[in-house]
């Protein structure tokens, strides 16, 4: 029977680039995969014969080769199964960089694969970043199972070295003019075979378990400050050792404070009495109150800095300050006494308005010039 040719079996035109090529080669894989299939033999062809071609395709010189002299190009020296791929390596994901862990099962870069690591996002008010604190977080993860002690083989037993690759978790096979290191069909690439696994982790050697953990937050840290948690990531299989776990930490908006880097910004209202005649207010502080002296005559958005107020550094130790913004309010709701007071000060000044409002006076004297110039 002949062979597809290996282009139609992909989906892809000749002249498709290796993006393509992946891309075409994730969508079949995912399709056709034993770990979806469940032993139907047709489809497990199909995953070979898809397989086989990405091999081919993605690789320059048996690409060139093909494309010269199709599959005879691979039938010297081929041994079994599809072009000279044999030696009962069907389902090994030989480029397990395609789809990572897309079927938990994918290459062993080496026999103690660690874990994977993990991301936990931390709101914190700013109050709990600036002076930090000890929180308790749950993460969902995998453990080490207790019972076999992360083997994944049965109490009283022990994992057998795998007899296809001797241990070594990788076999040579012969393509054709070449010869490719590959990850042991039988094993996974552990190097060892367990024949009477765990009952508790049927023979992962981990289990999945909701951990709680006690994070300490340093005082100072920042919205995406990560803090890492070496070993408390998934436990690998069959014993590998642990990925980590990063907490990302995020602050929540302050009803009174903004934060930029070390310093703290805040807007305070004064009376307008205050900010003629000077005064002393209190202001707010992440350490409590504080007194700030406001100068007579201060005008709206002025701005006065609180030094040694701020948050302390979690890299430096340098602390910020506090900016405070001061915002006059307009009095409202007068009733007519207060309404003529005003009115008294308003006639107090008289026509010599300029020297009370030195802005104002400004203002109006660029009015007038403007509206001077466009008449000329």
């Amino acid at each position: 029977m002949s062979k597809q040719d290996y282009y139609d079996v992909l989906g892809v035109s000749k002249d498709a680039g290796e993006r393509e090529i992946k891309k075409a080669y994730k969508r079949l894989a995912m399709k056709y995969h034993p770990d979806r299939t469940a032993g139907d033999a047709e489809l497990e062809a199909k995953f070979k014969e898809v397989k086989e071609a990405y091999e081919v395709l993605t690789d320059s010189q048996k690409r060139q080769m093909y494309d010269q002299y199709g599959h005879a190009a691979f039938e010297q020296n081929g041994g079994a199964g599809h072009g000279g791929f044999g030696g009962g390596a069907d389902f090994g994901d030989i480029f397990g960089d395609v789809f990572g862990d897309i079927f938990g099962g994918g290459r062993r870069q080496s026999r103690q694969q660690r874990g994977a690591d993990l991301r936990y996002s931390l709101d914190l008010s700013l109050e709990d970043a600036v002076r930090g604190k000890e929180v308790e977080i749950q993460v969902p993860t995998w453990v080490s199972c207790k019972p076999c002690d992360g083997s994944g083989a049965k109490s009283g037993s022990k994992p057998k070295t795998c007899s296809t690759c001797h241990g070594a978790g990788q076999v040579q096979m012969r393509q054709g003019f070449f010869a490719v290191q590959q990850t042991c069909p039988t094993c996974q690439g552990s190097g060892q075979v367990i024949a009477d696994p765990c009952d508790s982790c049927h023979g992962q050697g981990r289990v999945e378990k909701t951990k709680t953990l006690s994070v300490k937050i340093p005082a100072g840290v920042d919205t995406g400050d990560r803090i890492r948690l070496s070993g408390e990531g998934e436990a690998g299989m069959h014993g590998a050792p642990a990925g980590d776990l990063y907490v990302q930490v995020s602050v929540r908006e302050h009803p009174i404070f903004v934060r930029d880097g070390n310093n703290l910004y805040c807007e305070v209202p004064i009376s307008y009495t205050t900010a003629a005649l000077g005064g002393e207010i209190e202001v707010p502080t992440l350490d409590g109150r504080a007194n700030l002296k406001v100068p007579s005559e201060s005008q709206t958005g002025k701005m006065f800095r609180m030094r040694g107020k701020g948050v302390k550094s979690v890299r430096s130790g340098a602390v910020g300050d506090l900016i405070c913004k001061v915002v006059i309010e307009t009095p409202v709701n007068l009733n007519d006494r207060q309404k003529e007071l005003l009115k008294e000060l308003e006639e107090s000044m008289g026509s010599d308005a300029g020297k009370n409002r030195p802005k104002a006076q400004g203002f109006f004297d660029g009015v007038k010039k403007f509206f001077d110039d466009l008449t000329k």
